[in-house]
Protein backbone atom coordinates (compact mmCIF):
# COMPACT_ATOMS: atom_id res chain seq x y z
CA UNK A 1 0.00 0.00 0.00
CA UNK A 2 1.17 3.40 -0.90
CA UNK A 3 2.43 5.49 2.11
CA UNK A 4 0.32 8.91 2.67
CA UNK A 5 2.19 11.49 2.19
CA UNK A 6 -0.14 14.05 2.84
CA UNK A 7 0.18 12.89 7.04
CA UNK A 8 4.26 13.67 6.88
CA UNK A 9 4.79 16.51 9.85
CA UNK A 10 4.56 19.90 8.66
CA UNK A 11 2.03 18.69 5.97
CA UNK A 12 -1.70 20.51 6.43
CA UNK A 13 -5.18 18.49 6.97
CA UNK A 14 -8.45 19.39 7.27
CA UNK A 15 -7.85 17.87 10.64
CA UNK A 16 -5.63 20.61 11.46
CA UNK A 17 -7.81 23.26 11.40
CA UNK A 18 -10.48 21.75 13.50
CA UNK A 19 -7.57 21.16 16.07
CA UNK A 20 -6.43 24.79 15.69
CA UNK A 21 -10.08 25.87 16.21
CA UNK A 22 -10.03 23.46 19.05
CA UNK A 23 -7.24 25.05 20.78
CA UNK A 24 -8.53 28.66 19.99
CA UNK A 25 -5.33 28.92 17.45
CA UNK A 26 -6.65 31.73 14.76
CA UNK A 27 -6.39 30.55 11.02
CA UNK A 28 -4.46 32.83 8.36
CA UNK A 29 -6.00 32.62 5.05
CA UNK A 30 -5.01 34.55 2.45
CA UNK A 31 -5.58 34.50 -1.68
CA UNK A 32 -3.51 33.53 -4.15
CA UNK A 33 -3.32 33.59 -7.86
CA UNK A 34 0.27 33.26 -9.45
CA UNK A 35 3.50 31.82 -8.61
CA UNK A 36 5.48 34.45 -6.80
CA UNK A 37 3.52 35.57 -4.54
CA UNK A 38 2.07 32.01 -3.79
CA UNK A 39 5.75 31.12 -3.31
CA UNK A 40 6.00 34.29 -0.91
CA UNK A 41 2.94 32.96 1.38
CA UNK A 42 3.82 29.02 1.50
CA UNK A 43 7.27 30.30 2.51
CA UNK A 44 6.04 32.51 5.45
CA UNK A 45 3.75 29.78 6.58
CA UNK A 46 0.02 31.24 5.51
CA UNK A 47 -2.34 28.54 6.82
CA UNK A 48 -4.24 28.13 3.96
CA UNK A 49 -4.06 29.23 -0.02
CA UNK A 50 -7.16 30.59 -1.52
CA UNK A 51 -7.34 30.79 -5.47
CA UNK A 52 -10.42 32.71 -5.15
CA UNK A 53 -12.93 33.64 -8.03
CA UNK A 54 -12.14 37.07 -6.78
CA UNK A 55 -9.30 36.25 -9.63
CA UNK A 56 -11.91 37.82 -12.08
CA UNK A 57 -11.73 40.89 -10.58
CA UNK A 58 -8.30 41.44 -9.06
CA UNK A 59 -6.45 39.93 -12.19
CA UNK A 60 -8.88 39.45 -15.19
CA UNK A 61 -10.37 42.57 -14.83
CA UNK A 62 -13.92 41.91 -14.67
CA UNK A 63 -16.43 43.79 -12.41
CA UNK A 64 -18.03 40.53 -10.53
CA UNK A 65 -17.13 37.04 -10.08
CA UNK A 66 -19.46 35.52 -12.47
CA UNK A 67 -17.80 35.90 -15.85
CA UNK A 68 -14.53 33.42 -14.52
CA UNK A 69 -14.19 30.09 -16.38
CA UNK A 70 -13.43 27.03 -14.31
CA UNK A 71 -10.38 26.76 -17.10
CA UNK A 72 -9.65 30.06 -15.86
CA UNK A 73 -9.74 28.80 -12.33
CA UNK A 74 -7.18 25.75 -13.48
CA UNK A 75 -4.84 27.81 -15.18
CA UNK A 76 -3.76 30.26 -11.64
CA UNK A 77 -4.33 27.08 -9.22
CA UNK A 78 -1.68 25.19 -10.80
CA UNK A 79 0.77 28.20 -10.75
CA UNK A 80 -0.08 28.31 -7.09
CA UNK A 81 0.53 24.98 -6.71
CA UNK A 82 3.90 25.59 -8.31
CA UNK A 83 4.50 27.93 -6.40
CA UNK A 84 3.70 26.91 -2.67
CA UNK A 85 4.23 22.82 -2.79
CA UNK A 86 3.05 22.47 0.47
CA UNK A 87 1.24 24.37 1.29
CA UNK A 88 -3.06 23.60 1.75
CA UNK A 89 -4.78 25.21 -1.09
CA UNK A 90 -8.57 25.46 -1.71
CA UNK A 91 -9.61 26.81 -5.43
CA UNK A 92 -13.31 28.33 -5.84
CA UNK A 93 -15.32 26.87 -7.75
CA UNK A 94 -16.91 29.04 -10.36
CA UNK A 95 -20.59 30.21 -11.17
CA UNK A 96 -22.68 27.37 -12.37
CA UNK A 97 -20.30 24.67 -12.08
CA UNK A 98 -21.77 23.51 -9.08
CA UNK A 99 -25.05 25.01 -9.07
CA UNK A 100 -26.73 22.48 -11.89
CA UNK A 101 -26.71 19.36 -10.03
CA UNK A 102 -24.04 17.58 -7.52
CA UNK A 103 -23.33 15.51 -10.70
CA UNK A 104 -21.83 18.25 -12.44
CA UNK A 105 -20.46 19.60 -8.94
CA UNK A 106 -18.68 16.00 -9.03
CA UNK A 107 -17.51 16.07 -11.99
CA UNK A 108 -15.80 19.83 -12.53
CA UNK A 109 -14.35 19.08 -8.58
CA UNK A 110 -12.81 16.33 -9.48
CA UNK A 111 -11.14 18.31 -12.33
CA UNK A 112 -9.79 20.83 -9.61
CA UNK A 113 -8.46 17.86 -7.89
CA UNK A 114 -6.78 16.10 -10.14
CA UNK A 115 -6.00 18.99 -12.63
CA UNK A 116 -4.79 21.35 -10.14
CA UNK A 117 -3.13 18.64 -7.26
CA UNK A 118 -5.15 20.72 -4.35
CA UNK A 119 -6.72 20.11 -1.44
CA UNK A 120 -10.43 21.29 -1.07
CA UNK A 121 -12.69 23.47 -2.86
CA UNK A 122 -15.12 26.38 -1.87
CA UNK A 123 -18.74 26.83 -2.72
CA UNK A 124 -21.16 29.08 -2.04
CA UNK A 125 -24.47 29.14 -0.22
CA UNK A 126 -26.23 26.76 1.99
CA UNK A 127 -29.88 25.78 1.14
CA UNK A 128 -31.02 22.05 0.84
CA UNK A 129 -29.39 22.01 -2.68
CA UNK A 130 -26.76 23.06 -2.13
CA UNK A 131 -26.11 21.02 1.48
CA UNK A 132 -27.12 17.79 -0.96
CA UNK A 133 -24.09 19.05 -3.42
CA UNK A 134 -21.65 19.03 -0.29
CA UNK A 135 -22.45 15.18 0.65
CA UNK A 136 -21.82 14.33 -2.87
CA UNK A 137 -18.61 15.95 -3.26
CA UNK A 138 -17.40 14.89 0.55
CA UNK A 139 -18.69 11.22 -0.01
CA UNK A 140 -16.51 10.76 -3.32
CA UNK A 141 -13.44 12.36 -0.78
CA UNK A 142 -13.58 16.02 -1.88
CA UNK A 143 -12.87 18.50 1.28
CA UNK A 144 -15.33 21.31 0.71
CA UNK A 145 -15.26 24.87 2.73
CA UNK A 146 -18.58 26.56 2.88
CA UNK A 147 -19.41 29.84 2.05
CA UNK A 148 -22.36 31.86 3.96
CA UNK A 149 -22.91 35.37 4.40
CA UNK A 150 -22.30 37.92 1.39
CA UNK A 151 -21.72 35.49 -1.62
CA UNK A 152 -20.38 37.39 -4.75
CA UNK A 153 -21.50 34.88 -7.06
CA UNK A 154 -24.78 35.81 -5.87
CA UNK A 155 -24.43 39.36 -5.82
CA UNK A 156 -27.27 40.53 -8.27
CA UNK A 157 -29.73 38.40 -6.41
CA UNK A 158 -28.63 39.99 -3.18
CA UNK A 159 -28.72 43.30 -4.23
CA UNK A 160 -25.30 44.46 -4.28
CA UNK A 161 -22.51 44.09 -2.12
CA UNK A 162 -23.84 44.71 1.79
CA UNK A 163 -23.78 43.24 4.93
CA UNK A 164 -26.15 39.76 5.17
CA UNK A 165 -27.92 38.50 8.08
CA UNK A 166 -29.26 41.85 9.76
CA UNK A 167 -32.67 40.76 11.49
CA UNK A 168 -33.74 37.90 13.52
CA UNK A 169 -35.27 36.37 10.63
CA UNK A 170 -32.00 36.54 8.38
CA UNK A 171 -29.70 35.52 11.26
CA UNK A 172 -31.68 32.71 12.42
CA UNK A 173 -31.23 31.05 8.49
CA UNK A 174 -27.81 31.83 8.84
CA UNK A 175 -27.28 29.60 11.72
CA UNK A 176 -29.55 27.18 10.39
CA UNK A 177 -27.65 26.94 7.37
CA UNK A 178 -24.33 27.12 8.93
CA UNK A 179 -25.17 23.79 11.27
CA UNK A 180 -26.56 22.02 7.73
CA UNK A 181 -23.18 22.84 6.35
CA UNK A 182 -21.40 21.30 9.04
CA UNK A 183 -23.66 18.40 9.10
CA UNK A 184 -23.20 17.70 5.28
CA UNK A 185 -19.79 17.65 5.72
CA UNK A 186 -17.41 20.76 5.35
CA UNK A 187 -14.76 21.35 7.36
CA UNK A 188 -14.53 24.91 7.15
CA UNK A 189 -16.78 28.31 6.45
CA UNK A 190 -16.09 31.30 5.58
CA UNK A 191 -18.15 34.00 6.94
CA UNK A 192 -18.13 37.27 4.76
CA UNK A 193 -20.22 40.58 5.71
CA UNK A 194 -21.73 39.73 8.53
CA UNK A 195 -22.36 40.96 11.75
CA UNK A 196 -19.97 40.55 14.03
CA UNK A 197 -22.30 39.49 16.73
CA UNK A 198 -24.05 36.88 14.34
CA UNK A 199 -20.63 35.54 13.15
CA UNK A 200 -18.94 35.12 16.59
CA UNK A 201 -22.61 33.08 17.79
CA UNK A 202 -22.02 31.44 14.62
CA UNK A 203 -18.69 30.07 15.50
CA UNK A 204 -19.24 29.20 18.99
CA UNK A 205 -22.07 26.59 17.86
CA UNK A 206 -19.77 24.92 15.36
CA UNK A 207 -17.20 22.34 15.48
CA UNK A 208 -15.48 23.25 11.96
CA UNK A 209 -13.67 26.56 11.95
CA UNK A 210 -14.56 30.00 10.68
CA UNK A 211 -12.83 31.93 8.37
CA UNK A 212 -14.18 35.81 8.62
CA UNK A 213 -14.20 38.87 6.34
CA UNK A 214 -15.63 41.17 7.37
CA UNK A 215 -17.27 39.74 9.84
CA UNK A 216 -15.73 40.67 12.87
CA UNK A 217 -12.84 39.04 15.51
CA UNK A 218 -14.91 36.36 16.92
CA UNK A 219 -14.23 33.82 14.04
CA UNK A 220 -12.21 31.38 14.30
CA UNK A 221 -9.95 32.46 11.54
CA UNK A 222 -9.57 35.59 9.28
CA UNK A 223 -9.05 35.89 5.31
CA UNK A 224 -8.31 38.57 3.04
CA UNK A 225 -7.98 39.05 -0.66
CA UNK A 226 -3.89 39.57 -0.91
CA UNK A 227 -3.84 42.50 -3.47
CA UNK A 228 -6.16 44.72 -1.52
CA UNK A 229 -4.06 43.55 1.83
CA UNK A 230 -0.96 44.68 0.16
CA UNK A 231 -2.41 48.06 -1.00
CA UNK A 232 -2.47 47.03 -4.61
CA UNK A 233 -6.02 47.76 -5.69
CA UNK A 234 -6.12 51.51 -4.61
CA UNK A 235 -9.79 52.89 -5.13
CA UNK A 236 -11.02 49.27 -3.04
CA UNK A 237 -11.74 50.70 0.75
CA UNK A 238 -14.11 48.71 2.24
CA UNK A 239 -14.75 49.19 6.16
CA UNK A 240 -13.48 45.79 6.95
CA UNK A 241 -10.04 46.44 5.11
CA UNK A 242 -6.59 46.99 6.94
CA UNK A 243 -3.87 47.48 3.98
CA UNK A 244 -1.05 45.97 5.45
CA UNK A 245 1.51 47.74 2.60
CA UNK A 246 1.12 50.56 0.40
CA UNK A 247 2.44 48.43 -2.58
CA UNK A 248 0.76 50.52 -5.22
CA UNK A 249 2.59 53.85 -4.79
CA UNK A 250 5.86 51.88 -4.79
CA UNK A 251 5.29 50.25 -7.69
CA UNK A 252 4.27 53.61 -9.10
CA UNK A 253 7.66 55.38 -7.68
CA UNK A 254 9.36 52.47 -9.23
CA UNK A 255 7.82 52.72 -12.80
CA UNK A 256 9.02 56.71 -13.04
CA UNK A 257 12.01 55.78 -11.69
CA UNK A 258 12.48 53.41 -14.36
CA UNK A 259 10.89 55.19 -17.03
CA UNK A 260 13.16 58.63 -15.93
CA UNK A 261 16.75 56.92 -16.03
CA UNK A 262 15.84 54.83 -19.56
CA UNK A 263 14.92 58.49 -20.97
CA UNK A 264 17.83 60.02 -19.46
CA UNK A 265 19.90 57.07 -20.65
CA UNK A 266 21.37 56.43 -16.89
CA UNK A 267 20.15 53.01 -16.86
CA UNK A 268 21.72 50.61 -17.92
CA UNK A 269 24.80 51.31 -16.58
CA UNK A 270 28.26 49.69 -16.76
CA UNK A 271 27.29 47.23 -14.17
CA UNK A 272 24.43 46.30 -16.39
CA UNK A 273 26.26 45.56 -19.42
CA UNK A 274 28.75 43.32 -20.74
CA UNK A 275 31.86 43.52 -22.84
CA UNK A 276 33.69 41.27 -25.34
CA UNK A 277 34.75 37.90 -23.46
CA UNK A 278 33.11 38.42 -20.20
CA UNK A 279 31.31 36.03 -18.77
Amino acid sequence: MASDRSERPGKATVRKFVEMKRRGEPITVLTAYDFLFSRILGEEGVDILLVGDSLAQVALGYETTLPVTLDEMLHHARAVRRGAPDAFIVVDLPFLTYQVSPEDALRNAGRVMKEAGVQAVKLEGGDEKTCETVRALVQAGIPVMGHLGLRPQSVHALGGYRVQGRGKGEAERMREEAEALQAAGCFSLVLELVPASLAGAVSEALEIPTIGIGAGPRCDGQVLVLPDALGLNGGFTPRFLKRFADLEEEVRAAVRRYIEEVRERTYPGPEHSFEEGER
